[in-house]
């Protein structure tokens, strides 16, 4: 199981690939603590092959988590709906103090699992270690980026990550046009 940093550098020259090819689009979106949608171009479910769809698109309510803050979550996935097509934030537990800003560090502890299986990919909870990262520093994912602006201290939060803002086309373990869905502590803000 490889670590998330490993995927975070490559993940970070592919954002600045994009980002060059793009001309400076910008993903700079807020979060609103709690339940939250925001737009992304859809992906082909797979490469090449029929998919098969469920005629609604799950939404966080849909994804169980058990667990609460601090300890290792698990996650379990539906299998009555499709993956949603956009991003997807909710807090599972409610934090406190400011919500955390582009430019501010963050401690974080997660649990990633894939959509096309069900299975955990990776997990900062099993390693025993938090992550850190730099908001808004291109360290992370887009989906990383964008569903974690605003997050305050002590927070839980359920991301659903579409391909789009994960790993696209797939890598370093992911497959292609994966959806992710993690499961986020906040363990701390600023340094």
């Amino acid at each position: 199981m490889r670590k998330l940093g490993r995927f975070i550098g490559v993940v970070a020259l592919l954002t600045a690939a994009f980002t060059l090819g793009a001309c400076g689009s910008d993903d700079d979106s807020g979060s609103a603590a709690g339940s939250s949608a925001k737009p992304a171009a859809s992906a082909s479910a797979g490469v090449g092959a029929p998919t098969k769809t469920h005629g609604r698109e799950c939404t966080a309510d849909d994804i169980k988590v058990t667990g609460g803050f601090g300890a290792n979550p698990q996650i379990k996935l539906p299998d009555n709906c499709d993956p949603p097509k956009q991003l997807v934030s909710k807090d599972l537990v409610a934090g406190s103090g400011p919500g955390a800003a582009a430019g501010q560090q963050l401690t974080m502890n997660y649990s990633l699992v894939t959509w096309s299986d069900g299975k955990k990919l990776d997990s900062s909870f099993d390693r025993g270690k938090p992550f850190p990262l730099t908001l808004g520093a291109g360290q992370v994912i887009p989906g990383w980026e964008q569903g974690l602006d605003g997050v305050q201290q002590g927070t839980r939060r359920l991301l659903i990550i579409p391909p789009e803002l994960g790993y696209g086309k797939g890598g370093n373990g992911i497959k292609p046009n994966e959806t992710l869905v993690f499961v986020t502590d906040t363990v701390a803000i600023g340094n």
